[in-house]
């Protein structure tokens, strides 16, 4: 198949596009290499460099918001646009919301555009949910919080209602709490990396706080059974499908560093209460299965991590 990946040189879509080279499809990336406002250019610029050893793929450097720009992609004539280009978090959009607005929404109007007669697989997030209660399935209601969370909601329904208007095939993939290697520094278990290494206390919001942490991998090979075997117009959690507590995350890379004082804090009342997905339904129509438990995953990062963040300028190890 032919696969148009829009930020495909970003964490996840890195591992996207070697994937799907792996697997014989012949794939074009969009990226436009933005650092959103809350990244380090000097950090991205080395970031996007390290992901590009794992990607031959031709690149369009595009804005996605730009709609001539992008329309060039149409030329490739993808049979499947998988849509990972997005502010990636709450933070990132709450430093920068204009932007955030305008590329999770008008960016997403255009990649629709031009997806009418093709296959579109959308990439969501488990933050729609809002406050879980146990296990989220696929079906569950969805009350999202915080403009992130409420973009990509509505980004689903935009992407339904282009399948019911114009018979356009789709797909909705919920990702969670996604780590590993090439990630940016400023994610929560980067962070609790960082803070052993120099000495500074890691701070956990909430001592019962929950998240499903999912390794980079396991994530991206679910990404591609969905391009490869997913059914028409479903929606699929693909996360480790296990619920860890931030708390539990923080000790454990305390324990793996040797160093780190963990510290609990209130909760922040700007995020909802999470827990596990359930992957029932990726494992049954899907094949998928995660293999990567957090203490192995964590591991992993933290041996990348060491060596790529000693060359980064503003990080200084303390041992």
């Amino acid at each position: 198949m032919r696969v148009l990946v829009t930020g495909g040189c970003g964490f996840i879509g890195h591992r996207v596009v070697n994937l799907l080279e792996k697997q014989g499809h012949d794939v074009l990336i969009v990226d436009n290499h933005t650092t959103y406002g809350s990244i380090q250019s000097d950090e991205l610029k080395s970031l996007v460099k390290e992901r590009k050893k794992f990607i031959k793929s031709d690149i369009l450097t595009t804005d996605i918001c730009d709609f001539v720009a992008l329309y060039k992609a149409v030329e490739f004539d993808p049979d499947v646009v998988v849509h990972l280009a997005s502010f990636p978090r709450q933070k990132s959009v709450d430093i920068n919301p204009q932007e955030g607005v305008k590329t999770m929404m008008e960016g997403l109007l255009n990649i629709l555009e031009i997806s009418k007669n093709r296959r579109l697989i959308y990439i969501s997030s488990s933050m729609v949910y809002g406050d879980m209660n146990g296990p989220a399935k696929e079906n569950d209601p969805c009350n999202p919080k915080g403009l992130y969370a409420i973009m990509k909601y509505t980004g689903e329904k935009m992407v339904k209602d282009y399948g019911r208007r114009f018979g356009m095939e789709y797909n909705i993939i919920r990702p969670s709490a996604v780590y590993g290697p090439r990630d940016v520094g400023d994610r929560v278990i980067a962070k609790f990396i960082r803070n052993a290494r120099i000495g500074e206390p890691l701070k956990v919001n909430g001592r019962e706080e929950k998240l499903d942490f999912s390794f980079v991998d396991d994530t991206a090979s679910g990404i591609c059974r969905v391009v490869n075997v997913g059914l028409p117009n479903e929606t699929y959690n693909i996360t480790r499908g296990q619920g860890r507590t931030i708390y539990d995350a923080a000790c454990c890379v305390s324990d793996i560093i040797g160093f780190g004082e963990v510290i609990v804090q209130d909760k922040d009342s700007k995020f909802p209460s999470r827990d596990a997905l359930c992957i029932d339904k990726a494992r049954e129509q899907l094949g998928y299965n995660p293999t990567t438990n957090l203490e192995e995953g964590l591991q992993t990062y933290y041996e990348w991590f060491k060596k790529f963040y000693n060359n980064v300028h503003w990080f200084t190890p303390a041992i």
